[in-house]
């Protein structure tokens, strides 16, 4: 009998997870379902193959949504992550489980309790990050902990990037998942972790000016900047007595100094709306934010107000992305700074057909143990194939699809709301994605830490 999977939304990072239910399909008695806003906009190597249907779906259209979840036997929902909750609920009405590879939202925790009294997985979080994140964090503590150590020390950074040799412009950056979220990342409150046994805080203009920086063997050196909450898996990893405790996101050399300028300028703010934007030029774009001068040159103020350098390598990027350009127009009508900022950037920064992109996932740990301190370096690093087949929707895509059939053969079987956190799921999924590539190097390394 055919065990039914519905994937609910077919964006970019699911090249890669239908794959796998694909070339699964014959051997694990899989029919796949794939339900779409635009289902035209799939692959036709998918909608050809004999094991797989595509459908129109429109979430928002209840007789729709949950009819396809009705006739399935398991969901995963690759939604935006706000729109979860609606299939979630279905899959509590008609007891089906659940996977997804976004953050656990309030109202999909609430339904907790009636995944347990149905004996249904919820497995949330089972992505990149989050995802394979946790499943490589919580396999190292564990280890450390087995062997009585007791861990002082917690950072974990990652990056979506660009491959070497696709690396063609001044920012060594290209988008690799969604832009809005590049471009509004840090904004939200304070950045918060423990550093050394010290509560520490960054404000969103203080955060892209306070990086750390990393050297991956074989790939170079990177800087880091924190994540908005690094102590929210603190209980959940078992940090609780942590002397430091830090998450962040891997940028190349240079990049966060640079991005620093459209911070300072408020082109980042996504919380108003600017008059007669359709149709307006770049550089009336940038001469919003700056100060009124009836003889300087838009390009001359800028670099007054910053104190920019005509010869810094920070003016060349700007100039890279037209933002002097008189013919260059925006097409958003009312649109806020974020959302015009975006459209520039994705006018430079759009992967072409055959770039690679890169993913780069580090995390350090330092422990005590037998009177010793000790520290472990790990890394990761993923190269994409073109535009299509990512390390994005690699890294984000077999996480999710190796758990959906983890959790059909019944070995994971916990039941409720959950992220990846337990030797019962990151033990097959993390030895199943070494057969992909995606696995870490780890090295003793001298500690570095806090001297008590």
């Amino acid at each position: 009998m055919l065990r039914k999977i519905l994937i609910v939304g077919a964006g970019k990072s699911t090249s890669y997870l239908i794959n796998y239910f694909l070339e699964k399909s014959e051997s694990e008695k899989l029919h796949i379902t794939i339900g779409d806003i635009n289902p035209k906009a799939i692959s036709e190597k998918f909608a050809k193959h004999a094991a797989c249907t595509i459908v129109k779906l429109d979430v928002f259209n209840d007789e729709e949504r949950q009819k396809a979840i009705n006739n399935s036997t398991i969901v995963v929902s690759m939604l935006p992550a706000r729109f979860h909750i609606l299939v979630a609920q279905d899959c509590i009405t008609y007891s089906k489980h659940l996977i997804t590879a976004s953050y656990i939202s309030k109202e999909i925790k609430s339904l907790d309790k009636q995944a347990k009294e149905k004996g249904l997985v919820f497995m949330n979080e089972i992505g990149l990050d989050p995802g394979i994140d946790h499943m490589s964090a919580m396999q190292l503590l564990d280890s450390i902990r087995n062997k009585g150590g007791k861990v002082l020390l917690f950072e974990s950074f990652t990056g979506g990037l660009v491959a070497a040799e696709s690396d063609t412009n001044l920012w060594n950056y290209k988008f690799t998942w969604n832009p809005r979220n590049v471009v509004l990342a840090g904004q939200g409150g304070a950045a918060q972790f423990i550093q050394e046994g010290t509560y520490k805080y960054i404000p969103y203009q203080k955060l892209f000016r306070r990086t750390e920086f990393f050297n991956i063997p074989g790939y170079g050196q990177f800087e880091g900047y924190a994540n908005r909450d690094s102590l929210n898996y603190r209980e959940a990893y078992g940090l609780q007595d942590v002397l430091t405790l830090y998450r962040g996101t891997l940028r190349k050399v240079g990049f966060s100094k640079a991005w620093d300028i459209f911070v300072q300028l408020g082109m980042t703010d996504d919380s108003y709306t600017i008059e007669n934007s359709l149709g307006m030029r770049y550089r009336e774009f940038v001469n919003l934010f700056l100060p009124y001068s009836p003889t300087d040159s838009v390009e001359l103020k800028l670099r007054h107000y910053l104190n920019i350098d005509q010869d810094d390598i920070i003016w060349s990027k700007l100039i890279e992305l037209d933002l002097f350009n008189p013919n260059k127009k925006i097409s958003l009508e009312k649109a806020t700074p974020a959302q015009i900022l975006q459209e520039i950037l994705e006018a430079r920064w759009t992967l072409d057909e055959e770039d690679k992109d890169m993913i780069i996932m580090y995390h350090k740990i330092g422990y005590k143990q037998d009177g010793k301190k000790y520290q472990i370096d790990a890394n990761m690093v993923v190269i994409g194939e073109n535009r299509t087949y990512t390390a994005m929707a690699k890294t984000v895509g077999l996480p999710a699809a190796i758990a959906t059939l983890l959790v059909l053969n019944k070995k994971i079987t916990t039941p409720g709301v959950q992220i990846p956190l337990t030797k019962e799921v990151y033990t097959p999924i993390l030895k199943e994605l070494e057969n992909y590539g995606i696995l870490f190097t780890e090295q003793q390394v001298p500690y570095v830490g806090y001297n008590t």
